[in-house]
């Protein structure tokens, strides 16, 4: 495994208590809002999918279909789902290919919380659409820890 082509990683610190960023990040009401996307259920629960329509910060795409499978949640400290990366033929169909996996991880810091996203398994994505998705899911990434820094401050 390639680390530099297969995850990309962003942090922040956020200037709000752990609990706060927990609730942004696990409740699925208030993570649609900052993520731009929304859901259909109004709780992520493990090994259950999620899905919504929304806002790809990726292509600007209206109207998308955000899915994923709800991997693991430990209260306050970890959350993690799996979804198919950035795609701009919609025609493929994604359901036959390995999803990435996102880890959500928070620790307590001086003047807040450090809040810490992984994206995992790209280089098990299709050569054909790999160097799309990763560079498509970094941007998105760039735009979402601005996203939910700003929920978070308007709080």
């Amino acid at each position: 495994m390639n680390t530099s082509t297969d995850r990309i990683e962003k942090q922040i610190v956020l200037k709000a208590p752990r609990s706060r960023v927990w609730q942004a990040i696990s409740n699925a009401e208030q993570f649609g809002e900052w993520f731009g996307v929304a859901l259909t259920g109004k709780t992520f629960s493990a090994g259950q999918y999620t899905k919504g329509n929304g806002f790809s910060p990726c292509s600007g795409d209206l109207g998308y279909v955000w899915e994923a499978l709800i991997e693991r949640i430990e209260p306050e400290h970890f959350f993690s789902f799996r979804w198919h990366p950035y795609s701009a033929d919609k025609s493929i169909d994604l359901s036959k290919e390995p999803m990435t996996l996102v880890e959500f991880e928070l620790n307590e810091v001086d003047g807040g919380t450090l809040l810490r996203v992984v994206e995992s398994g790209f280089d098990a994505i299709l050569p054909s659409r790999r160097t799309l998705a990763f560079s498509m899911n970094t941007n998105g990434w760039d735009q979402q820890i601005k996203n939910i820094e700003a929920y978070i401050a308007k709080l």
